[in-house]
């Protein structure tokens, strides 16, 4: 069971349980965790959902070991590609984004590149002072993870910044530029999501639900979901680069994305 679900006083709790592996997202992960967020949102008991991670890393992103589905061990066109990322990561991020409940993630330590799909979608972010955001993919001949938050969550400035060099950002700077709505001690780092959940939780459902539409809804009319569906294209055409050049997965760069986890170690 690589997801724990857990409701108490309105409040659904998911937690990633892959802490031997950092929290990495394989296809069993990513499939437990969709079906964990629409059973928050199908629950009326459920006023607000918090995910968090087990361990000392929030999640090191995909797990690019991890098969894709219909691939062989001699065949992996861009087409399978396409087809499993569109779903896991696109569609998936896209639906957990708008589920019209609050939610709010807990990240500690490495937060990195896929990983950036799970915490961005949530409405809220509190992050422990040790937390750092990284996208290092360029390294790998990709320009950003497959859902394009950069921009929106960063600015267009510091997202170039943290693309190019593939350097991470602190908790502090995170919270700074607005990313992050909240810096507390790692120790403190689930009673205070706990502590700010319950008190979302105070709220009335509908009117919750229409302060989170209203919101989405700007950001998508200044062209947030537009962007965030064409930028996933170009994503592609970096790994139809990476496929004819060093084949399946992707093997360039990623002794940086390694290094960031065993830093912290």
């Amino acid at each position: 069971m690589y997801i724990l679900y857990d409701v108490a006083d309105n409040i659904a709790t998911i937690t990633l349980n892959r802490p031997e592996a950092a929290n990495a997202q394989n296809g069993p992960l990513l499939e437990e965790l969709n079906d964990a967020w629409v059973k928050a949102a199908e629950d009326p008991d459920v006023k607000v959902i918090i995910l968090r991670g087990e361990g000392k890393h929030f999640s090191a992103g995909h797990d690019i070991r991890a098969a894709i589905p219909g691939a062989t061990s001699d065949k992996v066109t861009l087409e399978l590609i396409y087809q499993t990322e569109a779903r896991r990561y696109l569609e998936f991020s896209m639906r957990w984004r708008n589920i019209p409940k609050p939610s709010i993630a807990a990240v500690q330590g490495r937060c990195i590149a896929g990983a950036l799909l799970l915490c961005w979608p949530c409405d809220l972010i509190v992050a422990a002072d040790d937390a750092k955001f990284s996208d290092p993919v360029v390294a790998m001949g990709i320009g950003g993870v497959e859902y394009h938050g950069h921009t929106w969550e960063l600015g267009p400035r510091k997202a170039k910044e943290i693309l190019f060099t593939g350097r991470a950002v602190t908790a502090e700077e995170a919270e700074k530029v607005g990313m992050v709505n909240k810096v507390v001690p790692r120790a403190d780092l689930d009673s205070e999501t706990r502590a700010l959940a319950a008190q979302i939780a105070r709220m009335p459902s509908f009117g919750l639900r229409q302060a989170k539409r209203a919101v989405n809804q700007t950001l998508d009319i200044q062209g947030f979901y537009a962007a965030v569906q064409s930028v996933f294209d170009i994503h592609q055409t970096g790994h139809g680069n990476a496929l004819s050049v060093s084949g399946w997965p992707v093997l360039a760069g990623l002794d940086q994305m390694k290094t960031e986890i065993k830093s912290a170690n």
